[in-house]
């Protein structure tokens, strides 16, 4: 087996292992700080033609170097021996448009079922935790839980609220359940409580009530078992920046190849580059391979609309780490080998997971951690992301990661390379 290029400057003795910026002395930055002017030409409508022609911006933060490759290269740059980290969340069809009572169309974008953390309410069993960096006091996790590969107890964090260990199911198969849904509506001046808007012959939404933040509660009337109306009925809620219709296309590529549990109204999106042709590549260079899942919510579109980060609101989402998986990581780690995180999704729940050593404790529950400079990683070594918005939590992520002023010089060296941008478009990886 040929050395990967990772191998190589390790091996060469080139520091790297933490080259994390510091959580000390480093003032914190405005929101304008994240900002960075794109060519709308540049913002992809559509994936690539293969998922693994994307292209991969690798940057390096050691030697604050940026280079050009495409996302089948990755397995050269994971050593035998570390851990490559998976959301298998599913996206499932949350865009219902239909008719209200007096003819006019109307759109229900359903977010999750209530009771479980709906925004503006107290995640169920629970309280809500501020949105801050997060120091985790992870809760033990019994043997009896570990041999069964699941956790009794979820992780307590500052930006991790407690969730009971039985979770609701997303999507209940019986037709008699009639959930309770907290969704966006529009248009929202027409759609009151006690209006209802037909989606199909077979399934009705009534408007059951309003809560502060402008979302709606919904309760989904239908004959049919309830993910089978919303596999009949429902649309790929791209985001809005993609700036056209669902196709029968994006079925497919708006999911990642490894996708199981539903529950997301957003792809993990640096997850849509992997074939099963890189992930065979990856196991048989002996690259360990761990999932978890984080349901993706409709914050990840929203811009932080405040110039003081610090007052931005995090909304949560549910995440597991299954216990499998933080024995092999832990098991990594103690060999020396590093953890490779598949985009935001996997980084903000292993910080959320891991305790003040870095040891990854399973669970299950609501996080709103909101990763930005200054932050120290504890579990995350490498980065695998694809280009965000100007402004967003997740532009600040990468550069509490990679450093601002490396982050913003790769993305001018993007921008003038003509990468693609947002969920459809290329990948960067950072080392």
């Amino acid at each position: 087996m040929s050395r990967s290029p990772e191998r190589e400057r390790h091996a060469s003795g080139a520091p790297g292992d933490d080259a994390q910026p510091a959580a000390a002395g480093v003032p914190p930055l405005p929101t304008s700080a994240y900002d960075y002017t794109l060519p709308p030409g540049l913002v992809a409508r559509y994936p690539a033609a293969r998922r693994d022609e994307s292209r991969l911006l690798v940057v390096d933060r050691a030697r604050g170097t940026v280079g050009h490759h495409i996302f089948r290269d990755l397995p050269d740059f994971i050593p035998a021996g570390d851990a490559l980290v998976l959301n298998e969340t599913r996206v499932f069809p949350a865009r219902l448009v239909g008719k209200r009572a007096g003819g006019g169309e109307a759109e229900v974008f359903l977010l999750r079922p209530v009771g479980q953390g709906a925004p503006g309410r107290e995640p169920a069993g629970g309280t809500r935790a501020g949105g801050r960096e997060g120091r985790t006091r992870a809760a033990p996790v019994s043997d009896e839980a570990e041999a069964a590969g699941h956790a009794t107890h979820a992780p307590q964090a500052e930006g991790a609220a407690r969730l009971p260990s039985s979770t609701p199911a997303l999507l209940p198969s019986s037709a008699e359940a009639q959930p309770l849904w907290t969704a966006l509506v529009r248009p929202g001046s027409r759609l009151k409580p006690g209006r209802t808007v037909e989606i199909g012959e077979d399934l009705t939404v009534h408007i059951v009530d309003s809560e502060p933040d402008g979302t709606r509660i919904v309760r989904l009337e239908t004959p049919l078992p309830l993910d089978v109306a919303l596999e009949r009925y429902g649309r790929v809620p791209l985001p809005p920046y993609i700036d056209r219709e669902p196709e029968p296309a994006d079925l497919e590529r708006y999911q990642t190849v490894y996708a199981r549990e539903q529950g997301s109204v957003a792809a993990p999106t640096a997850g849509l580059h992997f074939t099963p042709a890189v992930l065979r590549s990856l196991d048989e260079r002996g690259v360990e391979l761990a999932r978890l899942v984080l349901h993706v919510g409709v914050g990840t579109f929203r811009p932080v609309e405040v110039e003081d980060p610090a007052a931005h609101r995090m909304h949560s989402e549910w995440y597991r780490v299954p216990a499998q998986a933080a024995a092999s990581l832990n098991a990594v780690r103690e060999r020396g080998g590093r953890i490779w995180a598949v985009g935001t999704t996997v980084t903000r729940t292993l910080e959320t997971a891991a305790d003040a050593a870095g040891r990854l404790h399973a669970g299950e529950g609501w996080t709103d951690i909101f990763i930005r400079p200054p932050y120290r990683f504890r579990a995350v070594d490498r980065l695998i992301t694809n280009f965000h918005l100007p402004r967003s939590t997740l532009l600040m992520l990468v550069s509490a990661f990679a450093g601002r002023e490396l982050v913003l010089r790769a993305y001018e060296e993007a921008v003038k390379a003509g990468y693609r941008f947002y969920s459809y478009g290329d990948a960067m990886l950072v080392l």
